[in-house]
């Protein structure tokens, strides 16, 4: 017996001593993940205040001979990185530091961003990221990017902090509706897209998130009314032609925690784009085929920026297609735009020159030239953007109309492209809801 309780205090030790030293090994990573964060955040808070030129000091400083690591939804981001080194060369010739860009596939970037910071080893710097829902819901609920606004930013005339500082935006994208115009049917309106028989090419809600974020954003208070003056304008047919399915989902606005008077009106819409919409796979095939002249009174939403590829034959022309809401008379919507949010990983290893590397890119045109040398997107800052309001213009002649951009001031605008915007916390705050109603309206449940 005394031999057993021995062997029964010696385990007994031996295994506090254990717990022992793995809580204060778990106290030490707790505490040196929160010096990291504090550290960024310092960082951050300093940087804000700082010049270019100073941010570029210390980002030389920081990472000669380093490599900083950059992970993003757009490939253009690698170019960006290249101007960017040869900036910093330009002030100091024997800077040596690199940046190493990647593009991750198939929505990976979120699980690809919470392990890297939830590592002992941290790989990634900073992100160019999209999807407001996801954003807020894992990446800013949770921490784990951190917002850095640079000050030559900020002192920009014409840019809108309210807007694109939190989160800190890069640019937007827009999808805009368009038609094919050879067979001479018109869309006049918003509702046209939704009427009977109408299958509008679009990418599937669930293969590219920021489509069904539109759909979130379709039912905060300001696009419910804006789908209703929609309704209004409409012909006393087409009233009573989509009345029957505005009654039918006027109760589901209470259960889905919608608040606006007008929800009905988004969510009927909604149920039809989601019922008779052609799932593509992605806005290139899209574009493809509505520039045809077999694609005949064949509609689309898709992004702006893939007309600008077009190749003119005897089969296919830009000149082919409408952007609807280029047209006088057009009423409602004309799309959804989305950003892409730079942001600086909490744990970031180089974060100083994470953020001169972000202030390049929202301040100088060379730092935006990857994205600003074609129609189809918005930079934050609109100093540094290129005009492409005659892109569609040959020899002088108004040629491809649909290659004449309007700035975002304009898509934006009540009275000009009317683009339905995403905004993170509305769509964190209705996708629990609202995605279940959804996919049950896509997989042919509603």
């Amino acid at each position: 017996m005394k031999r057993f309780l021995a062997l029964t205090l010696t385990v007994l030790m031996v295994g506090s001593l254990f717990v022992g030293c793995a809580n204060k090994n778990d106290t030490a990573d707790a505490k040196n993940s929160t010096s990291s964060q504090n550290s960024v955040d310092k960082i951050i808070d300093q940087a804000q205040k700082m010049s270019n030129v100073e941010l570029f000091k210390k980002a030389i400083k920081e990472s000669k001979g380093k490599t900083m690591y950059g992970i993003g939804n757009s490939s253009r981001g690698a170019t960006a990185a290249t101007n960017f080194v040869a900036k910093l060369k330009s002030i100091d010739p024997s800077y040596n530091g690199k940046v190493e860009w990647s593009q991750p596939k198939n929505n990976s970037i979120f699980t690809l961003l919470s392990s890297d910071i939830q590592s002992a080893q941290h790989t990634y710097s900073m992100t160019l990221i999209q999807d407001g829902n996801q954003i807020q819901s894992k990446m800013l609920n949770t921490g784990y990017l951190k917002n850095f606004i640079p000050k030559e930013w900020a002192n920009s005339t014409g840019v809108d902090k309210k807007r694109d500082g939190d989160p800190f935006a890069l640019q937007a994208q827009a999808k805009v509706f368009a038609f094919n115009n050879v067979g001479g049917t018109k869309y006049n309106n918003s509702w046209d897209f939704v009427y009977k028989d109408i299958h509008p090419l679009f990418m599937g809600v669930n293969s590219e998130p920021v489509g069904k974020n539109f759909l979130y954003m379709l039912t905060e208070n300001k696009y419910c009314n804006m789908m209703k003056v929609a309704f209004d304008a409409l012909s006393s047919d087409k009233k009573a032609y989509f009345q029957k399915t505005i009654d039918e989902v006027s109760g589901d606005a209470s259960k889905l925690g919608l608040t606006s008077p007008n929800a009905k009106y988004s969510l009927a819409w909604i149920k039809l784009w989601c019922q008779q919409y052609n799932k593509q796979t992605d806005d290139g095939p899209i574009c493809t085929e509505l520039v045809t002249k077999s694609a005949t009174d064949q509609c689309a939403l898709l992004v702006n920026s893939k007309f600008r590829s077009v190749e003119e034959s005897a089969s296919s022309s830009k000149k082919n297609v409408t952007i609807a809401v280029y047209q006088d008379n057009y009423k409602g919507i004309g799309g959804y735009t989305y950003k892409h949010y730079l942001q600086v990983l909490k744990t970031s290893p180089l974060p100083w020159t994470a953020c001169a590397f972000i202030a390049y890119m929202t301040t100088d045109k060379n730092g935006y030239a990857a994205w600003g040398k074609d129609m189809g997107s918005y930079c934050s800052n609109p100093n540094i953007m290129q005009d492409h309001s005659k892109d569609g213009y040959v020899n002088g002649i108004n040629t491809f109309a649909v290659k004449n951009d309007k700035p975002f001031t304009w898509w934006t605008s009540d009275n000009g492209g009317r683009l339905v915007i995403e905004d993170p916390v509305y769509c964190a705050k209705v996708s629990g809801q609202m995605s279940d109603w959804i996919d049950a309206i896509v997989g042919g449940k509603g």
